[in-house]
Parts: structure tokens; sequence; C-alpha cells
């Protein structure tokens, strides 16, 4: 079998661990909390879907071998290594935009997917201004308000 993981062409390897990479960041964020609302797992297949151009069936086979990785995960720096590695600033800045979706998809904040958001921009080398400045955009794009953490 290495034969053939090898005989794929490489962007398609690479492409494939950022897709992976990435649902399983955005898995992580509407896990931490220890519930899963439906409203947070529409939102991630619509993410999923919109970001990789791929369709529902695709983005929920997505979702399930993300949520599969970050299950089988010891931490966060396996996937944002391989990030930081294959994506541009404007796309890592664009990952942490997805995270904060992914966190405002139940409608609040809560203390742990806040941190989950800061250590992920952390290990990306996303600044604190800019990951602030993604919470308010996103924020403000669904509620048309300030947010409030719910600590």
């Amino acid at each position: 079998m290495d034969d053939l993981s090898k005989a794929e062409e490489p962007e398609t390897v690479i492409h494939s661990q950022r897709q992976l990479a990435q649902a399983a960041l955005m898995y992580h964020v509407i896990a931490v909390d220890g519930v899963i609302r439906e409203e947070e797992r529409i939102r991630l297949i619509e993410v999923l879907s919109t970001q990789f151009d791929i369709d529902e069936d695709e983005a929920q086979q997505l979702a399930k071998e993300g949520r599969d990785a970050e299950h089988e995960a010891i931490d966060l720096y396996q996937f944002t290594s391989i990030l930081k590695r294959a994506l541009q600033e404007d796309e890592r800045i664009g990952m942490i935009e997805n995270l904060w979706e992914m966190v405002f998809a139940d409608g609040h904040v809560h203390e742990m997917e806040d941190n989950v958001v800061w250590r992920v921009a952390e290990l990306l080398g996303v600044d604190t201004r800019d990951r602030m400045l993604l919470k308010q955009r996103v924020w403000k794009r669904i509620n048309d308000q300030e947010p409030a953490n719910d600590g």
C-alpha cells in the first residue's frame, strides 16, 4: 500500500492533509465544550462545503474524517504543523475566521472554545490583533452586535 500512496500526486496528498487538518480543528472547536449542537453540525458542513468547494455529501464525509482524526489526536500541533507549512498567511487567517464560525454557530462563546481558537492562532502564527478582529467580524456578521463571553 505504500507504493499506492507514493504514486499519488504530491499536491493531492497535501490538499487532503490540509482539508483533514482543518476539518479536525473545526470539529475540535465545536466539541470542546462537551456538547455538539445541531446548529454546530450544520455550520461545520456549510463551512467545509464553502471552504473546499465540495458538495454536502463530501463535506459530511470530510467532517466525519475530521472527527475521527480529532479523536485520535494527541494534541492540536499535529494539525497546526501541517497547516502552518501548507497555508499562506491569508489562508491561516481564514482558518481562524472559520474557527470563529464554529464558535458562534450556537450563538455564544464558551471559554474553552475561545481558548482553542487562541491556541490554534498562536500555533499558526496569527497574531492576537487579527484573531480578535476576526472574532468581532464574525460575531457582527452573525449577530450584528458585540460578542459576550460565557466564562
